[in-house]
């Protein structure tokens, strides 16, 4: 079974740079994505032999996830749970007989970081979240989770502590969530790899020299990853300023 997430940064936006052709060309059995900043009437594409749900952010042209999936679920939850956390449409939750799978879009701090306190919360309320599904299930976590854990995760580590994605607060709440039992899958497989990024600048040329962060993964429960075959970042497909990261599992 193969799974790929991608913020895709407006979904109308990436429709008209070549999402379909590399949606088809993958032919994953569930796609996962972020930032959509759409509701349903809004989004002209219909996969087909796919079923899709969509959970949009109550403000217009904001956050938003939505999935498409081969795989009927049992059950499909949007959201955790949480009154503060679910106005955004940042969760959506597919449980399957061997596994849940989490689409998120975790909230940026902003530039001045004056969401980083919030952001706090978000992560011990998620976490706290995720350990709760484990009671049941192994999980599997993808999205766009908004911090480069570790200095190999970013081009200039050092020029960047303490700007948002890289405090010191979200890489530690980052540690703070493997440490309850996550895996980074792609660091898993890939120890040392550096400058294999998921993240670019806007600015001229930033994307072309691969000034890059890695803010996008696949985690999965401990007891999951024999399941895990491999993971991918298609860093060489454009459309949005993230690029989509894969991962395979056997069924």
């Amino acid at each position: 079974m193969k799974i790929v997430s991608w913020n895709v940064a407006g979904f109308r936006a990436c429709l008209k740079k070549g999402f379909e052709d590399f949606f088809k060309e993958i032919d994953a059995d569930i796609f996962c994505l972020q930032e959509v900043k759409a509701v349903r009437s809004q989004i002209p594409f219909l996969a087909k032999n796919y079923i899709d749900f969509l959970n949009p952010a109550e403000k217009k042209g904001y956050s938003g996830t939505l999935i498409y999936t081969k795989k009927e679920p049992l059950q499909v939850t949007f959201g955790i749970g949480i009154e503060e956390h679910d106005h955004e449409g940042r969760v959506i939750t597919l449980e399957f007989e061997e596994f849940y799978l989490v689409n998120v879009y975790v909230p940026n701090v902003k530039r001045d970081l004056s969401r980083l306190s919030y952001r706090m919360r978000w992560e011990d309320d998620f976490r706290n979240y995720l350990k709760k599904l484990e009671e049941k299930h192994p999980v599997i976590v993808c999205g766009d989770l908004n911090v480069a854990h570790e200095e190999i995760d970013i081009k200039n580590a050092k020029e960047n502590i303490g700007h948002a994605g890289f405090t010191n607060e979200e890489r530690e709440k980052m540690t703070e969530l493997l440490e309850s039992g996550f895996v980074d899958t792609y660091r898993y497989f890939h120890p040392k790899q550096q400058d294999k990024y998921t993240w670019w600048s806007y600015m001229p040329g930033v994307r072309e020299r691969n000034i890059g962060w890695r803010i996008d993964y696949f985690l999965c429960s401990k007891s999951f990853l024999p399941h895990v075959k491999k993971t991918m970042i298609y860093d060489q497909i454009l459309g949005s300023d993230h690029c989509p990261i894969g991962l395979e599992i056997e069924k």
